[in-house]
């Protein structure tokens, strides 16, 4: 299931960059990065699992766990 999700979010990705493409061939390239650049992130964001990652809770556990055993 997640690589059909990932072959559509590509196929979108491709379809909207080239639908929208040529309405910026005039504006200036800072708007036609600032475009490719949130696209991409968008992109790379609807690859991830992001209700099922764990929290930042769970890194800071993880990072001082060791330390907090030393401590007692």
């Amino acid at each position: 299931m997640k690589w059909i999700q990932i072959v559509v979010m590509s196929v979108l990705v491709c379809i909207l960059f080239a639908l929208e493409w040529p309405r910026l061939s005039g504006l200036p390239k800072r708007d036609k990065a600032a475009f490719i650049t949130l696209l991409f992130v968008a992109w790379v964001l609807s690859m991830l699992d992001l209700p099922n990652l764990p929290g930042p809770t769970t890194f800071i556990n993880a990072l001082f766990r060791p330390l907090g055993q030393y401590l007692e």
